[in-house]
């Protein structure tokens, strides 16, 4: 079965992007990982974060430093303990803040502020770490309010808040709905993102699924989307958050605008919990709903950053999904995987694809895909390979595809 192109419509009105806040591998500002985007820089290394006296070495690209922020202060739940902001909540709130701070404009009286934030499997981290400190929640089942409640309140947001899991897609779908929520009218103003953490159970449980590279003599040279050398992806940790307005909104009121969020398109596979579905039609339907959403052609998207995360059977699917979403333009259309340099921040690749999508916009150039030295036949596009390519880039399409079969693409344009 193949997947029908969507009808062509008339877009809807691009979201602006007028403030944005990340805590990344490569950098903790947009110019420092740009910077380091642009250069090539990989941010895996090794750590050590289980029991050391296992046979493989481990790796992964680490966060080094999450800030306390005053405004997530201890709460009280359950039996009176004092409860202090996890690593996963202050990794979020930082970059929010950070968003929030760079749009100029926070949640004034009457202007509804809504806030969607994309984790996945966010209470099981919450256990994981008090299981690690002595804790029992794990047993009890104890809940503690999601982190976009808490940040919501935090920040003093009026507007709706909602967290959306979608495994490696997660952040990427909670742009997707803030964009949805401001063509509606639902809410003035929108902050919008995700996040994740290398935690151990994470790191064993995706090493038993065999979906890690097991390329533990050289880790910087482990994540190798599109080589025939892949081996499976090397896991990532971060944060991105992003104000979203209505374009005409943040124009009136002579708002800085990093960039524009013009479509998005999501589908899903049906085909498999864990392992990519080979026959990528649901795959190319989000690229094509994507591109109809925001109204353009094939010929006119002037980049592709791809999910690409190095797994043997992913990157070949999603290679037949662009082009078979792009057709003929396809041949002439750069793509890269910055997850080569990243590493693969899971709940939070969206997001921060996002960002290395607005980079090329400011710094006019692609940036690569490194430790790329054998394209796989199997994926046969125009791969930007070890060095930035400079290049006229407007507009770019951002692929996310997670477990289950959750797949989205996003368009940006540059303002």
């Amino acid at each position: 079965m193949t997947a029908a192109a969507p009808s062509h419509r008339v877009a809807r009105c691009p979201a602006a992007i007028t403030g944005m806040g990340m805590l990344t591998p490569l950098g903790n500002d947009f110019t420092s990982v740009g910077d380091a985007l642009m250069a090539g820089r990989s941010g895996v290394r090794e750590i050590d974060l289980v029991d050391a006296s296992r046979p493989l070495r481990q790796f992964a690209a680490a966060v080094d430093v999450i800030p306390d922020l005053p405004e997530l202060q201890p709460r009280q739940l359950g039996r009176g303990a004092n409860v202090h902001a996890s690593r996963l909540e202050r990794l979020c709130g930082a970059a929010a803040v950070a968003a929030v701070n760079d749009c100029g404009v926070a949640a004034p009286a009457g202007r509804r502020v809504g806030l969607v934030l994309g984790i996945g499997a966010e209470q099981l981290k919450t256990w994981e770490a008090d299981f690690l400190a002595g804790g029992d929640a794990v047993f009890s089942g104890a809940r503690q309010p999601c982190i976009a409640a808490r940040l919501g309140q935090a920040l003093g947001l009026s507007g709706p808040c909602l967290t959306v899991a979608a495994a490696c897609a997660s952040s990427g779908y909670a742009l997707a709905v803030a964009h949805r929520w401001l063509s509606l009218g639902m809410v003035d103003a929108c902050l919008a993102g995700g996040g994740d953490i290398i935690s151990p159970l994470a790191l064993a449980a995706f090493y038993n699924l065999r979906a890690l590279s097991r390329r533990d003599d050289d880790p910087v040279k482990a994540s190798r989307p599109f080589d025939k050398a892949r081996d499976g992806f090397v896991m990532g940790e971060g944060a991105a958050v992003f104000m979203l307005e209505p374009e005409a909104a943040a124009r009136q009121r002579g708002a800085q605008m990093h960039g524009l969020l013009a479509g998005a398109g999501m589908s899903s596979d049906a085909s498999h919990m864990v392992a990519p579905c080979a026959e990528p039609a649901e795959a190319t339907r989000a690229i094509e709903s994507a591109l109809a959403d925001a109204g353009l052609r094939p010929d006119e998207i002037d980049y592709v950053n791809a999910h690409a995360a190095g797994t043997p059977v992913g990157d070949a699917a999603e290679a037949l999904a662009i082009r078979r979403a792009l057709g003929d333009a396809a041949e002439g259309v750069p793509v890269s995987s910055t997850k080569s340099m990243s590493g693969h921040l899971v709940s939070g690749a969206s997001a921060f694809e996002a960002v290395a999508c607005l980079a090329a916009f400011d710094r006019q150039a692609i940036p690569p895909t490194i430790n790329l030295d054998d394209p796989d036949e199997a994926c046969p596009l125009n791969h930007v390979a070890h060095q930035a390519r400079p290049a006229r880039v407007r507009t770019a399409l951002s692929n996310s595809f997670g477990f289950g079969g959750s797949n989205l693409c996003l368009v940006l344009k540059a303002a």
